[in-house]
């Protein structure tokens, strides 16, 4: 689901992708919300968010899980 232009919620707790002791970047952050939404975005774009369901990011997290998406990575 796009996001329609309003600013996401102030409150949201993010939780960056990257080992603790990470640097450098960028790195892609997550965020759960009000009303079942899950809110994505990147560290060099933070105020460009990607808004989502709960219901979709929890079936693409068990597509990840199942390899779905590995030939994304084949070759890289």
């Amino acid at each position: 689901m796009p996001h329609d232009g309003t600013p996401p919620p102030t409150q949201l707790d993010w939780t960056r992708a990257a080992p603790e002791d990470a640097t450098g970047g960028p790195w892609i952050e997550i965020a759960f919300g009000p009303d079942d939404q899950v809110y994505l975005r990147e560290t060099s774009a933070p105020e460009t968010v990607v808004t989502t369901t709960r219901q979709k990011w929890d079936a693409f997290v068990l597509g990840v899980q199942a390899g779905e998406f590995d030939h994304f990575a084949e070759g890289a």
